[in-house]
């Protein structure tokens, strides 16, 4: 397999950068060590160009999930190039942010105000913080990944048994002050009983924090119990739907499971690969935002509002949600039939619009790695997860189930000979953090 330009430039990368990159999801030992393109020239639809002008198709992420309709969106280059064009900061506020507080207020009846960030991580931490002020209180207790700030990784600093890097495997907490120990407690989802212990030990909740959705649906008995012990402790119900807002159906997942938060937080797919993110909810919470000091100057800009305007815009006249599912729907088909012809055991899993699946055997990270190899030499960039974008069509789907059939066949004949390392060209992918759900 040839080397590539971008894996060049990584190795230059990780001598310079902590990590390589800004983003842990990034690290091309996520993929394919040694071998992953890496960085990107160009990109458009579904399409990437690698630095050597290589053209793959994006049968991963799609940036993450920040790029649901896909990438450079006519639409929203449009939108946020008239926002340039005018100029994208100045002393005075953009008016853009009360036209996406109203409409974010108006896709979601149950909230009052609005708050913004630009990533989900800190909007997420902006909520946390609110929560707090509203309630008086510190302790938090969550399920789901949130983020990389101080008041959710305390979570690693539990020191009974050794359990620091419990919640994270493979990353200490490391520069998060011991002082926050035992001030975020995780449960599983739907396993109420977990969060009802929480909230009858130690001191009162100042909030509960969770994603609505992320392998599996909840159970009636499950958010009717987180509802409860919100109600009864006096704790904000704080909703994550960072990964999953916009994708169910244009606004937030929270409203397809008729779960009702104090909070709410957005931001990926709200701006379409451009930074942005809302933290939405009750006046009587939200209100406490006032009374902490939570600022910053580039929260301020135009080119996020506008992304998200014309984002949202396009999400309501192209009914972007029902292809989303279709699409992810049909690719968890792919991976189920590919699998059951070539007699190979894999779990499928999540809602269509964030898909994975898994080899279940006794080398699944060789496996993985194999699989992502032989596609890219195939023209894709693929992975365990897949995340549809609106420039997904029925021939994207249709060309990458023919090579995927191809590949399970290979994969499965190495895993019954042995063969899947001596296939490889590096080593194995390494395995990322794992969510708490």
């Amino acid at each position: 397999m040839k080397q590539h330009s971008g894996s060049d430039l990584w190795r230059r990368a990780k001598k310079m950068i902590p990590g390589g990159t800004q983003l842990l999801s990034k690290q091309s030992e996520q993929f394919l060590p040694g071998l992953w393109p890496s960085y990107y020239r160009k990109a458009s639809g579904v399409n990437i160009w690698d630095l050597d002008g290589n053209r793959y198709t994006d049968m991963s992420f799609m940036g993450v999930g920040a790029c649901p309709l896909g990438y450079a969106d006519k639409d929203v280059n449009a939108a946020v190039r008239k926002a340039v064009a005018n100029g994208s900061m100045s002393t005075l506020n953009c008016a853009e942010d009360v036209e996406l507080a109203e409409c974010l207020l108006g896709l979601h009846p149950w909230a009052e105000m609005v708050r913004y960030a630009r990533c989900g991580g800190e909007a997420m931490a902006v909520a946390v913080r609110i929560a707090r002020a509203a309630t008086g209180r510190d302790r938090v207790a969550f399920c789901g990944y949130h983020g990389w700030h101080d008041w959710y990784l305390s979570a690693n600093l539990a020191d009974d048994r050794n359990l620091d890097g419990h919640l994270l495997p493979g990353l200490a907490p490391c520069g998060v002050p011991r002082g926050l120990k035992g001030t975020a407690l995780p449960f599983h989802y739907n396993q109420p009983g977990e969060l009802e212990a929480i909230a009858g030990s130690g001191e009162p909740l100042a909030a509960i924090v969770m994603e609505p959705v992320r392998d599996s649906s909840p159970t009636k008995e499950f958010l009717a119990a987180v509802r409860n012990v919100a109600k009864e402790t006096g704790a904000a119900l704080v909703i994550d739907e960072v990964s999953a807002g916009f994708r169910l159906n244009t606004g937030g997942a929270h409203l397809v499971y008729g779960i009702q938060p104090d909070i709410a937080v957005f931001a990926k797919a709200m701006g379409n690969g451009y930074p942005m993110a809302a933290i939405i909810g009750k006046e009587a919470i939200m209100g406490a935002a006032q009374d902490s000091f939570i600022s910053s100057t580039y929260w301020t800009e135009r080119i996020g509002p506008s992304a998200a305007l014309a984002t949202i815009a396009k999400y309501r006249k192209c009914n972007v949600p029902g292809h989303l599912g279709r699409t992810g729907t049909a690719v968890q088909e792919v991976w189920k039939s590919a699998a059951e012809e070539a007699d190979l055991a894999i779990e499928v899993g999540g809602i269509p619009p964030l898909s994975h699946f898994s080899f279940c055997c006794e080398h699944p990270l060789s496996a993985q790695t194999l699989f992502t190899q032989m596609m890219l030499e195939r023209g894709y960039l693929a992975g365990r997860s897949f995340y549809p974008s609106y420039a997904h069509t029925e021939k994207h789907v249709s060309d990458y189930s023919a090579h995927v059939r191809e590949v399970f066949g290979k994969i499965a004949g190495s895993l019954r000979d042995g063969t899947t390392k001596d296939l490889l060209y590096g080593p194995d992918a390494r395995s990322g953090f794992s969510r708490l759900t």
